[in-house]
Parts: C-alpha cells; sequence; structure tokens
C-alpha cells in the first residue's frame, strides 16, 4: 500500500526534472528507493527526504496521509506554494522531524502542530507565514529544534516559548517584523545552545534572565533596536562563543563581566552608542577570532597586548571611533591574522613591523589616521595581501617596491594624501594584479616608469598633486583596463601621447595643470568611452577637436592654454588688423579706402542676405519631428524646456540624459543624442538607430519602456519612463549601497535576467544588448529592475542601425557583457548578472 501510495504521490507533485518517475518504479523493491528509508524490517517507509528537488504546487497531504508510519520528512528548499496542509497535522502522528524549509508557503502557522508530541525538530523558515506564533507553540515537551525565521510574522513573541524545556536550538529572525522586546520567559530554556533573534524588529532591553542559559555557546541579536547598557549577566554565559549585537542602541561601556568569556571567538559589537575604552582584557580571550568593534566611539587605544593570548585572531576591525595611541605590535602573534581595519581614528606612530611582516594577512586599512614614519617594505612583499589603505596619515619617506620581490597579489594600494617622496619606483610593474592605484597628494618626484604598462588589471590611477616631471610615457596604454585616470597637479612635459587612444574603456581623463604642450592628438577625440576630460593650465595649442565625445565638453576643459583655439574658444586664425593713423594719409588715399569700404560694405550685403537665406534652410533643418510610442500629454516644446545643465543626471558614451518634469505632473528621462557624426557617416550616430529599432518594437516589464523620440536633422532626443532610484551601480556604490538586502539583489538580478531572457528567446529576430552591466539595469520606485541603454544592441538577423558597433568598446571593466558574444540560456544570464552584482558589492 504504500509502495502505491508513494507512486500517487509522484504523479501528484509537478516534477520538472521527473526524477521520482524515473527512479521511483514498481520493477524496484520500495525500500531500494532513493530518497526514502524502511524500518530494520523492511516493511514500513519511516522516512522520506525530496528535498531541493524543484517540485512546485501544494503540498499533497492526502497521498502522504498514506503513509502513516513516517517519521522523518523532509520537503525543504522546493517551491512548493500552498497553506500547511492540516491533513498532515491528523495523519502524520508519528512524525518526529518536519523540514518544510525555504519553500513559498503562505498563511498562518498551524496553531495544531503541538498535536505532534512527538516532534523533535520543526523547521519552518524561509517561508511567507504572516500572523503571530501561536501560544501552543509552547506545548512541545520533547522538541529540541525549532526555526520560525526568514518569514512575515509579526505580533509579540510568546512567552510561552519559555515552556520548552528540552529546547537546544530556536531561530526567529530574519525578515520577521515582531513587536515589543525579548520575553524573560526564554531565560528558563536551560538546554538552550543557539539563540538567533537577528534582524525581526525587537527592541527595549535585554532581559538579565538570560543569563541563566548557561549551555548557550550562539548569542545573535543584531540588526534591531535593542537599547541600554550591555546586560553585566552575560558574563555569566560560560560556553558562549559567538555573541553578536551589532547594529542595535546599545550605549554605555562593555562590561567587566565579559572577561569571563573565555571561549569566545566572535565579537560583534560594532553600529552602536558604546562607549569609554576597550577593556585590555579583550586581549586576554584566548579563543577570540573575530572581533568586529566598528562605528561606535571608543575612545583610548587598541589593547596592546591584543594577538599575545588570542593565538587564533583572524579579523579586527576598530575602525571609525575616537581611538587614539599606537598600534598593537603583536597582532599577527598567532600568525594567522587576515584582515585588521582601523580607519576613520586618531592613531599615531608607525606601522609595527609585526604587522607590516604577518604573513596571512589579506586586508589592512588604517586611513584616516595620524600615523606616521615610512611605510616598511615588506609589507608590500606579502604574499597573500590584496587591500592595502593607509591613505590621510602623514606617512613619509620613499614608495619602496623592489622589482620581483611585491606581491602579485595586492588589487588596492589607496596612500594618497601622505607625505611620501622620492620616485614612483619601477618595481611597481611588479604589482600585476593592482586594480586601483591612488598616489594623489604627496610630494612624489621624478619620472613616471614606463612599468606601469605592465599593469593588466589596473582600471584607476589617481597620481595627482605630486611633483612627477618628464613626459607621459606612451606605454600607460598597455593598461588595457584603464577606467580612470588623474594626473593633474604635477610637472609632466611634452606632448600627450597619442596611444591613450587605445584606452578603449577610458571613462575620465585628467591631465590638467601640467607642462604639457604640442597638439591634442585628434585621436583621443575618438574615444567613445570618455565622459570627463580635462585638459586645462596646460601649454597645449592648435586646434580643440570638436569631433566624437569632445562635441560634449565645454571650455573648463580647455581653459588656461592660450595657444588653444577652437570651438569652445576663440576661433583659429588672425585676430586683428594693423592700422595706421588715419590722419596721416593723402587725399588720394582715403578717397581709395572709402570707395574700398563702400565694396566691401556691398560684399557684406551680399553675405548677408546669402546667410539668412542660410539660416532659413538650417531652421528647417531644424524642425521637430516627434514620434510617440503611446498616448503622450505634452508636446516636443515641453521635452526641449528639458534640456538644461541643471536638470543633468547623467552622461555616458551615447549622450546626455536629462531629468524633465512635464506639465501634466509626469516625470521622464530625456537622452540627446547626435544625429549624424562629423564623418555624415548613416552609422556614426551613437547608436540612436540600434535604440530606437530595439526599443520601438518590444514591450517588457523589465526593460526600459521608450515613451517617444523627437528629432531633426541636428539632434535625437529619446523620451524615457523616469526611474526614481537611477541605476543599479549607481545604488551599489553609493550611500544606498550598504542597506541594499540581499533578497532586494536577489530579485533585481532575477528581473534584470528575465529582460534579457525575453531579448534572447521571445523577440523575432532575436537580440543582444551587448553592454549589460550595473550602470544600465535602472530601478523604478519599488526596486524592480529594467534593463536599458541599448545604443549597442544588435540584432542576430540581418544588419539593423547598430549591429556595427564595436564589440570591443562593449561592457566595462571586470565584467563581459553576457550577451555580446552570444545569446546564453536564461539560468547563465542570470547567474551572471547575480555574480556582478556580488563581485561589485565586494569590491565597494
Amino acid at each position: 500500500p504504500e509502495a502505491a501510495a508513494l507512486l500517487n504521490l509522484s504523479v501528484a507533485l509537478a516534477d520538472p526534472s521527473g526524477y521520482l518517475s524515473a527512479h521511483w518504479t514498481p520493477a524496484t523493491p520500495l525500500c531500494s528507493w532513493p530518497r526514502l528509508s524502511c524500518d530494520a524490517a523492511g516493511s514500513r517507509v519511516i522516512s522520506l527526504d525530496l528535498s531541493a528537488l524543484n517540485l512546485t504546487g501544494p503540498i499533497p497531504a492526502a497521498a502522504l496521509s498514506s503513509v502513516p508510519h513516517l517519521r522523518s520528512l523532509n520537503l525543504s528548499n522546493n517551491l512548493f506554494n500552498s497553506t500547511f496542509p492540516d491533513g498532515l497535522i491528523a495523519s502524520l502522528t508519528d512524525i518526529r522531524v518536519l523540514d518544510l524549509y525555504n519553500n513559498n508557503l503562505t498563511g498562518p502557522l498551524p496553531a495544531a502542530l503541538p498535536n505532534l508530541t512527538n516532534l523533535v525538530h520543526l523547521h519552518l523558515g524561509g517561508n511567507f507565514f504572516s500572523g503571530s506564533i501561536p501560544t501552543s507553540y509552547g506545548q512541545w515537551s520533547r522538541i529540541r529544534y525549532l526555526a520560525l525565521s526568514g518569514n512575515e510574522l509579526t505580533g509579540e513573541i510568546p512567552p510561552e516559548l519559555g515552556n520548552l524545556s528540552t529546547l537546544r536550538e530556536l531561530y526567529l529572525g530574519y525578515f520577521n517584523s515582531f513587536t515589543g522586546g525579548i520575553p524573560p520567559e526564554l531565560g528558563r530554556l536551560r538546554q538552550l545552545v543557539r539563540l538567533d533573534m537577528a534582524s525581526c524588529g525587537i527592541s527595549g532591553k535585554v532581559p538579565p534572565e538570560l543569563a541563566n542559559l548557561t549551555a548557550l555557546d550562539t548569542l545573535f541579536l543584531q540588526i534591531n533596536a535593542l537599547s541600554g547598557r550591555l546586560p553585566s549577566e552575560i558574563g555569566a554565559m560560560g560556553a558562549l562563543k559567538s555573541l553578536d549585537l551589532s547594529n542595535n542602541l546599545f550605549a554605555g561601556e562593555i562590561p567587566a563581566s565579559f572577561a569571563a568569556l573565555k571561549n569566545m571567538t566572535l565579537l560583534n559589537l560594532f553600529r552602536n552608542r558604546l562607549a569609554g575604552e576597550i577593556p585590555e582584557f579583550i586581549g586576554d580571550l584566548p579563543n577570540l577570532e573575530v572581533l568586529q568593534l566598528w562605528e561606535n566611539n571608543f575612545t583610548g587605544g587598541v589593547p596592546a597586548q591584543l594577538g599575545v593570548a588570542a593565538t587564533r585572531l583572524r579579523i579586527v576591525d576598530v575602525s571609525t571611533n575616537k581611538l587614539t595611541g599606537v598600534l598593537p605590535t603583536e597582532l599577527c602573534a598567532g600568525g594567522r591574522l587576515e584582515t585588521f581595519i582601523a580607519l576613520g581614528n586618531s592613531l599615531f606612530g608607525g606601522i609595527p613591523d609585526g604587522l607590516a611582516g604577518c604573513p596571512s594577512l589579506t586586508r589592512i586599512r588604517l586611513g584616516e589616521n595620524y600615523l606616521n614614519g615610512t611605510i616598511p617594505a615588506k609589507l608590500f612583499t606579502l604574499q597573500n595581501l590584496t587591500q592595502v589603505e593607509l591613505h590621510n596619515n602623514l606617512l613619509s619617506g620613499g614608495l619602496r617596491l623592489d622589482a620581483g620581490e611585491v606581491s602579485p597579489s595586492i588589487g588596492e594600494l589607496s596612500l594618497y594624501n601622505n607625505r611620501l617622496s622620492g620616485p614612483v619606483p619601477a618595481g611597481i610593474g611588479g604589482l600585476v594584479g593592482l586594480q586601483k592605484l591612488l598616489l594623489a597628494d604627496n610630494k612624489l618626484s621624478g619620472e613616471l616608469p614606463p612599468a606601469i604598462g605592465k599593469l593588466q588589471q589596473l582600471s584607476k590611477v589617481d597620481m595627482s598633486g605630486n611633483l612627477i616631471s618628464g613626459e607621459l610615457p606612451p606605454a600607460i596604454a598597455g593598461c588595457r583596463l584603464l577606467t580612470f585616470l588623474d594626473l593633474s597637479g604635477n610637472k609632466l612635459s611634452g606632448s600627450i601621447p597619442a596611444a591613450l587612444a587605445s584606452l578603449r574603456i577610458l571613462n575620465y581623463l585628467n591631465l590638467s595643470s601640467n607642462a604639457l604642450d604640442g597638439e591634442i592628438p585628434p585621436s583621443i577625440a575618438g574615444m567613445q568611452s570618455l565622459t570627463a576630460v580635462d585638459f586645462s593650465y596646460n601649454r597645449l595649442s592648435g586646434e580643440v577637436p570638436a569631433t566624437g565625445q569632445f562635441a560634449y565638453f565645454n571650455s573648463t576643459s580647455f581653459a588656461g592654454n592660450p595657444g588653444l583655439c577652437g570651438a569652445f574658444l576663440s576661433p583659429c586664425g588672425g585676430h586683428g588688423v594693423a592700422t595706421s593713423a588715419f590722419g596721416s594719409l593723402s587725399s588720394t588715399t582715403k578717397l581709395l579706402l572709402v570707395l574700398g569700404l563702400l565694396a566691401l560694405s556691398i560684399i557684406f550685403a551680399v553675405a548677408a542676405v546669402l546667410k539668412a537665406r542660410s539660416l532659413k534652410r538650417s531652421a528647417e533643418a531644424r524642425a521637430w519631428r516627434i514620434t510617440a510610442f503611446q498616448r503622450l500629454d505634452f508636446a516636443v516644446d515641453d521635452v526641449l524646456d528639458c534640456l538644461k545643465e541643471e536638470n543633468v543626471i547623467g552622461k555616458g558614451g551615447s549622450g546626455i540624459v536629462y531629468k524633465g518634469a512635464m506639465p501634466g505632473g509626469a516625470v521622464v528621462a530625456v537622452k540627446r543624442l547626435s544625429a549624424i557624426g562629423r564623418s555624415g557617416s548613416a552609422h556614426d550616430d551613437y547608436g540612436f538607430s540600434a535604440e530606437i529599432q530595439t526599443l520601438g518594437r518590444i514591450r517588457h516589464r523589465h526593460i526600459v519602456r521608450l515613451l517617444g523620440f523627437a528629432a531633426n536633422r541636428e539632434t535625437n532626443l529619446l523620451v524615457y519612463e523616469y526611474m526614481p532610484n537611477g541605476s543599479l551601480g549607481e545604488v551599489l556604490h553609493g550611500k544606498k549601497g550598504g542597506h541594499l538586502q540581499w533578497a532586494t539583489r536577489y530579485k533585481i538580478a532575477v528581473e534584470a535576467a528575465k529582460g534579457l531572457c525575453y531579448l534572447h528567446h521571445d523577440c523575432s529576430p532575436p537580440i543582444l544588448h551587448r553592454d549589460v552591466k550595473s550602470n544600465n539595469i535602472l530601478l523604478d520606485t519599488d526596486f524592480e529592475a529594467h534593463v536599458a541603454d541599448f545604443g549597442l544592441a544588435k540584432f542576430l538577423n540581418g544588419n539593423a542601425g547598430g549591429s556595427e558597433c564595436m564589440s570591443a568598446i562593449a561592457g566595462s571593466y571586470g565584467y563581459i557583457a553576457p550577451g555580446t558574444h552570444y545569446g546564453p540560456p536564461p539560468f547563465s544570464v542570470f547567474t551572471k548578472i547575480w555574480m556582478q552584482i556580488i563581485g561589485e558589492y565586494f569590491q565597494f
């Protein structure tokens, strides 16, 4: 009978992989079927594990009820979307393990669940259950594991949970939003080992009764609104290993009783309002591995003995406090330190040799202090080191990078605003993994070594405000991934190397306030990736190119170069005519001069008539034509009124974007493009044809909606729906990035993948976007993703619009667009976008 019931179950379940129908067959003995186990006699099925099979639909309660002797049922990590079936409670009376984690179950938590009196393990987390926790959940007599985290539960946490005398693990946090505080009754759970109530909206003080949980090894209360002083009673929890009270409103000092927590491995108190000194006993906790105290108001110094007793110490973060004193010398005594962050304090003294020679170190961030002395050369030889931040200090001496010895793993070197002097060493070419080189506002001198061109991963270089002299080495063009280059405020001389034009994804170029001479290479004007340049205050001469991106720059980018002329400056050519004293001329000469002036007047009059006719033709050329893809409540004049400098919200390789408020209250985004390039080529239109041909024919929830476009013979305007939250790139790397929850990031990745999937698989012909990146994923009010910027779009059939755009300029540093070469399957699209979000998050 159970075999028949399970066969019916395999039919009732929506099993997209066909796993059950392929492996559960009448031809094989029941107890040999995978995903189940029988009792010792081989007559009854007692365990059923259907986890992670992507099963959908409601939970088949009727079929499961025909397997009445089940003791363990695992349906986790599927897509079941019903409410909890009451039939399971009535039929599975012998159940001991019930795991429904990570499904899409909804509705209230079943109040009758405690009727399953034998239940030992219950996991209902990661669903969408709502309402309050039933008070009946305090009735189980054998339960050891209870997880209700990751739902949408509200109300108060019932004090009846304190009656679960056998409970060892309790998980109530994440996405729930309870009111009130922690019930003191939880202090009666004497066998409790783990208590996780993180990020669930609780407030008030931590009840001292929790000190009775002497078996507790993990207490997670982070990301709530708990306040008051840290309870000294926590010091009585001798078994405690992991304590996370971060992101709350705790005030006062760290209690002296915490010195008794000798088993502590993780202590997270960051983002509170704690004050006073960091107690010296913190350095005496022998098992400490992670210490994070950042964003508080701690004063005094970092405990001098930190790292001596704690030989397993891996992560220390005391940044953004009010600490003074010198750095501890024994932080890496155990040889396991990976991360040390102390930026944003008032620490002084030098960098200890023990820290600079720590072989396990991966990240050191000591910026924004008053550190002085020289930077130990051995710091740059640490083979595991990836990030060095020592900016905004008082460090002096030379930058010692010995060729052949520097670490290839260093990805960021941030030393700006110090007092470093001497040349930039040729050994810098050994930092082959370097992505950011920030040396601005020091006293570095000498010539820039050509070895910098060996840094193939380099994306940002800022050496502004130094004393670097000599010519700009053409070898810097070897940094193919460079997007930001600032060498302003130095003593560079010679000409601007034309090789810079080979930096195909360079966005920002600043060479101002140097002694550069010669002309601006015309090839640089052809760099479509440039969004900002500054050549001001040099000795440049000749005509400023007016093609390509240079058409969008203003005169401030070229000021302070008397020899320059062109579109933004004075006209090229002669500026005046030498004259003599009119009174000294003879009568005949005066007559000839008057006749000459009369002839010139006639010529000017004829020219004026011709000019008037030309202006008339130009006016006709500038006549606007507007094409709407839906009903519009505004006219082309309303769109033109938006094209003001104060309305600019973005500039890119394909144009300038303005925000515009229409008379009816609608807010739109207007992208301004040039209709035809200087060369006159129909394909030289900065992606306009591709974008129109693409957006004009598609409609999808997750693709930015083109409302219409206006055009004349000189300018093209694209009118889009406005996205209030800007681009994903701005959110990830801006002030909001730290508050963008992982659930939202995941949702954005899925939605963007849906948009690309539509382009790749549902359009006819299929379309490749060719420039998918976080800056081209726009977010509306609800952070819903919309794929945007089709300037590089390419149809897989035919040769429409921008299909001849160069693939070399598609994508951005550190990421290749999923649609650059092939149309990947939907899961691949999702995976690449998701990895982009994760990669940018951790890079930030």
